[in-house]
């Protein structure tokens, strides 16, 4: 049984979520279930799957679990476009935002490609 806690891809992740939720705080009301919703459950959606992989038996179900993650992250990333270019957020916030989405999105990678060469 792995422990989702230590790995640094999940630790950068749930940083990317409250990160997410604090930035989300100050969109429009009318986008709090629609936009602000689908970035927090995309966001909170990539540390969730890297802990419920590491809760199962196989390393081929663990990739399965970051390969969600990894598409999660994807999602984010074009939902964190869209707000920059509906002016939900500025280019300082986009730009931070968006530099932790592609650090998480390429430790997933790594880890993907790390956790099938064990295969």
């Amino acid at each position: 049984m792995r422990n989702f806690r230590k790995l640094s891809v999940w630790e950068k992740s749930h940083t990317l979520t409250l990160n997410i939720y604090k930035s989300t705080s100050s969109f429009p009301k009318e986008e709090l279930y629609g936009l602000t919703s689908q970035m927090r459950r995309a966001a909170s959606s990539i540390p969730s799957n890297i802990a419920e992989g590491c809760g199962r038996n196989t390393q081929a179900q663990f990739a399965r679990f970051l390969n969600i993650a990894f598409g999660s992250a994807s999602e984010l990333e074009y939902q964190l476009i869209l707000s920059k270019d509906l002016s939900f957020i500025n280019n300082e916030a986009f730009s931070e935002l968006f530099e932790k989405i592609t650090e998480v999105k390429r430790m997933l990678y790594s880890l993907i490609q790390k956790v099938q060469t064990d295969n």
